[in-house]
């Protein structure tokens, strides 16, 4: 707890934590000190002057950088305050586009409050000269505008800019000229703003404002978008939303967003929204109504029993939804043929950390990464794909952490790392076990923790004497005393993390990769401690939640075996279930094009874009008797299907998300869907109950979760009740319980307690020659996400052009002989694809980009997979480019 200390302000004695300033003192106990350029959590900065304050011996001092002392006396409020602030209030009112009644932040506008209180006239105005103000707005950004002539260089735009690592805009000019702009005054379009809107929160004024309306009323809830689970308040007007904020009081964002976050949710109220069940007719939709949809779709599933029917679940939908389309599968249809889109992407992390550690997911929290002596952000471009944790680790950076970066690319995180190691693609594990053996040479290798924590350690010691040092540099490309540089810096922290994404573990050999990280981990003894870890962050906004809901072909809810568990799961369900494990998501499309599958029941993925080889995916869909698809939206998979099922969205239903820290998050109803749309669990629950099946009689998400926590361990001690006041991370097993914000403090959860160093193997999928002679690697943009079915539908993302071009090094531009702009065919093994160049030096040569969310990309991507989770090789594939 903080030392109180007690201070007299215009006579009045009042506490304060030690080491607040005067200012921070002042507000927390609801005294107003007028002031423009002060934020909490921002450095003091002391720009605006209006702060001032008067000590005991008549010094005048900025309350905002004047820390709080034991005893002292200041005074707030004078003749002699009043006038300099009055002065100083002028200067910027007259520096300032007085048009109040038309600003958007009239009303809200702190310049205007610090006005009315100082009682500033037109008599004050006019002692001061009449002089030429830079009245230029600034309209390219889609999301908000920049209105130089209500700026009053407050600083705050700058500092929040900085905070989050971008720098995109600074004080720029002098004396009178000067004005804050970005690097040679450039539009916001044409520097390198991402467009997070952090600078538009903070301004005080009308200078930075969003191009939306203002809400009537707000609901609390969370980000439908990546894994990070950022806390949100949506502004509502009507019935549409018109912005979104971020929740200050969220531990997991702290009030940050990104892009989309803040400016692309109103996808929900789109035009092309599915409001009506649809039914095809002589290869046409036509519009039906629910029983009857419900009727048609109940008679064709009665007639596929067991292996001939599968379901894939969704990480966009909530905890309760995934629950119970695996239960549907399992107890309606008999068939544990269930999966989802974590087969795409952390499938590997499962399978390697449950079996070396005893669970798959992120170990530790997303704060803690600010309190970490070192970070090791190996295979994620974070601050394109989970941005708000990118500024976490800048954060931890600017507070003196060490950061390591591994990526074959270039990527911006680079910027702020101590050390920098460009593999080359899909050559993790040789770098990784790299660090392992120069760690063992340099004897940093924490034995106390191996002795009493772990197994194996004898037998991964001798594989790693047996490496060689050639051979590690020869297959990665990076010379060894980098790679040691690298390994000592890590594993002489006193705590390190390690972060990775899809760049880990979307290769043939992804599991590998993680148990390589995972031996990296435990040979520093790196695990079961604040700030350490090894954390897997994921993709989408519910990818943790739709695994712990056992949307997976061999695991129950709760990661439980399918054989292990059975009676349990048929006592609670009050059936018999199927023994045979299910199938993986790519075997789902391969047994249906076999005609061993018969009917499909997807609900909210569009996997005609995101699976590799998508040619089969497509040949797959095609051969479906029946195919179920359930949606907010029509997509390219939809086409496909036989009933069309229109959803909810997220701000349409409540329910539950569980980010990539474990945390579970209630997310609240916020608007009225489309038409005839219902939540997801309404209409399986529903066609369940048109089965005669029993266990389907939920009234409300509610209730679903109240089962849940039945059945999951880990979910025991949650409750709606308690989720109303914040999000609680899993394990939590009773009602006492607080959460977990980090794994394995009291020892791991595998069988024997002792983690396992786990050997990894290694090969490369695809090496390039003379046919394919590039490497194509795949990847996201901060801009859209996953297959665009809701990005799609946001105007203001379409301006952002950088996912739909092939990148590559300049240099490589050259020998091919094609200009930026210019039309290639990229070619490889699996299919061929038309795109435009776009030269990128962060590239190695011979190395070239495409980003996921380009439709066509998955025609070149390969199926074979990871023989121990399924991953499919989807970063790495070998192409050939020809010019058009």
């Amino acid at each position: 707890m903080k030392k109180k200390i007690e201070i007299i302000l215009d006579g009045q004695r009042i506490r304060v934590d030690e080491g607040k300033s005067t200012l921070d003192a002042a507000l927390e106990n609801n005294i107003y000190i007028p002031h423009l350029c002060f934020r909490p959590g921002f450095d003091a900065f002391g720009a605006c002057r209006l702060c001032l304050v008067e000590t005991s011996d008549g010094r005048l001092v900025t309350a905002c950088e004047t820390p709080a002392e034991d005893g002292m006396d200041v005074i707030s409020d004078s003749d002699r305050l009043d006038r300099i602030r009055k002065v100083t209030a002028s200067l910027l009112i007259k520096g300032h586009v007085g048009d109040c009644l038309k600003c958007p932040e009239s009303g809200e506008c702190k310049l205007e409050a610090v006005s009315s209180y100082l009682g500033i006239n037109d008599e004050n105005l006019a002692k001061l000269r009449e002089f030429k103000i830079d009245d230029s707005i600034d309209d390219s950004n889609p999301f908000f505008l920049k209105d130089n002539g209500k700026c009053i260089l407050c600083g705050l735009c700058v500092q929040s800019c900085d905070t989050i690592g971008v720098n995109a805009i600074d004080f720029t000019f002098r004396g009178a000229k000067t004005k804050i702009s970005t690097f040679m005054d450039k539009p916001l379009m044409d520097s390198i703003c991402v467009s997070c809107g952090e600078c538009v929160e903070t301004c005080p004024v009308g200078a930075l404002v969003k191009k939306s309306e203002k809400p009537s009323r707000e609901v609390k809830t969370v980000c439908p978008y990546c894994g990070v689970g950022c806390g949100i308040y949506l502004g509502i007007r009507g019935d549409r939303i018109v912005s979104a904020r971020g929740d200050p009081e969220n531990p997991v964002n702290n009030g940050r967003l990104c892009v989309k976050g803040r400016f692309a949710l109103n996808f929900v109220k789109n035009v092309e929204r599915l409001g009506k069940p649809l039914i095809r007719e002589d290869g046409e939709f036509k519009e039906v109504e629910w029983d009857e949809a419900i009727s048609f779709i109940a008679d064709k599933l009665s007639k596929y029993t067991g292996d001939e029917f599968a379901a894939i679940a969704s990480a966009k939908c909530t905890n309760e939804e995934n629950y119970l389309l695996q239960k549907f599968t399992r107890t309606v249809m008999k068939s544990n043929n269930i999966d989802h889109c974590a087969r795409l992407c952390h499938a590997p992390s499962l399978v390697a950390l449950s079996e070396s550690l005893g669970s798959g997911a992120m170990t530790n929290s997303i704060n803690e990464l600010k309190h970490s002596n070192c970070i090791l952000a190996i295979g994620t471009n974070t601050t394109e794909t989970h941005p708000v944790i990118a500024y976490k680790v800048i954060e931890a950076v600017k507070n003196g952490s060490k950061l390591i970066v591994v990526n074959p690319t270039r990527i911006e995180l680079v910027r702020h790392a101590d050390i920098y190691l460009r593999n080359k693609p899909g050559t993790d594990v040789p770098l990784i076990m790299g660090m392992c053996k120069a760690i063992l040479d340099e004897n940093l290798i924490n034995y106390k923790f191996i002795k009493e924590k772990t197994e194996g350690f004898e037998s991964f010691k001798k594989y790693l004497y047996d490496l060689k040092w050639d051979e590690i540099e020869s297959v990665t490309g990076i010379p060894r005393d980098d790679i040691r540089e690298a390994a000592i810096l890590y594993a002489s922290s006193p705590t390190a993390s390690i972060i990775y994404a899809m760049g880990i573990t979307q290769h043939v050999n992804g599991t590998d990769n993680v148990f390589a990280l995972s031996n990296l981990a435990l040979l520093t003894g790196n695990l079961g401690r604040a700030n350490t870890g090894i954390n897997p962050l994921r993709g989408q906004n519910n990818v943790q939640g739709a695994s712990d809901m056992g949307a997976l072909p061999d695991l129950y809810p709760g990661y439980q075996s399918i054989d292990d568990a059975r009676e349990k799961f048929e006592k609670k369900w009050q059936c018999k279930l199927p023994r045979e494990k299910g199938v993986i998501l790519l075997e789902i499309f391969e047994n249906a094009c076999k005609g061993k599958i018969k009917a499909l029941y997807i609900m909210g993925e569009n996997p005609i874009l995101s699976e590799p080889d998508i040619k089969n995916v497509k040949k797959a869909l095609e051969t479906i008797e029946f195919l179920i698809v359930q949606d907010i939206f029509p997509t390219e998979t939809s086409k496909f299907a036989d009933v069309i099922l229109p959803a909810c969205s997220f701000a349409e239903k409540d329910g539950t998300f569980t980010n990539t820290e474990r945390r579970v998050q209630l997310i609240r109803s916020a608007v009225r869907p489309p038409e005839d749309a219902k939540p997801d669990w309404w209409i399986i629950c529903k066609i369940a109950e048109k089965m005669g099946a029993p266990g389907f009689e939920f009234e409300n998400p509610r209730e679903i979760f109240d089962e849940i926590r039945e059945v999951v361990p880990a979910y025991k001690g949650i409750s709606y009740n308690r989720l109303e006041n914040g999000g609680i991370q899993w394990p939590c097993k009773s009602r006492e319980d607080p959460g977990t914000d980090f794994l394995y403090k009291d020892g791991f959860t595998v069988e024997n307690g002792r983690a396992k160093f786990i050997l990894p193997s290694f090969r490369l999928f695809e090496t390039p020659d003379k046919d394919y002679p590039f490497i194509l690697i795949t990847g996201r943009s901060l801009y859209q996400y996953h297959t665009r079915t809701m990005t799609s539908k946001i105007k203001g993302l379409g301006e952002f052009k950088d996912w739909k071009f092939l990148e590559m090094n300049p240099i490589d531009g050259e020998k091919l002989g094609v200009r930026e702009g210019d039309f290639v065919l990229v070619k490889s093994r699996r299919g061929v694809v038309k795109t435009r160049v776009k030269f990128n030096e962060a590239l190695m040569e011979g190395v070239t980009f495409m980003s996921f969310h380009f439709a066509p990309v998955n025609r070149l991507t390969s199926s074979v997979r990871d023989p121990l989770s399924g991953m499919p090789a989807l970063k790495v594939s070998c192409v050939d480019l020809i010019p058009q």
